[in-house]
């Protein structure tokens, strides 16, 4: 079956669990199936390696599930506006899948998580977009027909899936959060099934 990667960066836990609600939707769209891969931790003093396997969580990404996806999902908690940095590090060492055109006509989509309402949730999801773009994928989004996205009081754009973690740090998505995450799932699963066909 077709995978749709979902990549993610999460520190707390709640781009973590945003990804699994999006990878239920993926799997409610006949023939498609999540690939859940998450990107290691990035650290100030080089000379200490991240284990090679996370002891917990999705494993790392490869390379090669930017070649086998169909389309793909990516998500990082907030930092000032913009994405995580072991999420942009990632994107920087893909010249040579952006030279071969890997991602090229792949439907992709973006989640975040914030701890504040006003944290850069929208901003950081436009950040992620950026290297989407440059690498030609087709971008999706949450359409205003899914009704959770004019009900929702805490996350939730039309820019991709979110999440309002709050001073303490709650991972657990809202009902209305979830319900938007495994929207998006199914509309990007859905655009990929049509694009591959």
């Amino acid at each position: 079956m077709p995978d749709i990667l979902v990549l993610y960066y999460s520190r707390g836990g709640s781009v973590a669990r945003l990804a699994r609600h999006i990878a239920r939707g993926i799997g409610e769209v006949e023939g498609m199936v999540a690939r859940i891969r998450s990107v290691p931790p990035v650290a100030p003093v080089v000379e200490i390696a991240a284990p090679p396997v996370p002891e917990d969580g999705a494993p790392y990404v490869d390379k090669r599930d930017l070649r086998e996806c169909v389309g793909l999902a990516i998500g990082s908690p907030t930092r000032f506006g913009n994405m995580a940095a072991p999420l942009k590090h990632f994107f920087d060492s893909l010249g040579a899948e952006w030279t071969s055109g890997t991602l090229v006509g792949k439907p992709a989509a973006v989640f975040t998580s914030t701890s504040t309402m006003h944290g850069g949730q929208e901003s950081t999801l436009l950040s992620m977009m950026t290297p989407l773009l440059h690498h030609g994928c087709v971008l999706v989004g949450i359409p205003y027909t899914e009704p959770a996205l004019s009900s929702t009081r805490s996350g939730g754009t039309p820019y991709g899936a979110s999440h309002f973690a709050g001073n303490n740090d709650d991972p657990e998505p809202t009902a209305e959060e979830a319900q938007l995450a495994r929207a998006l799932g199914r509309r990007l699963a859905g655009i990929a099934a049509k694009l591959s066909a």
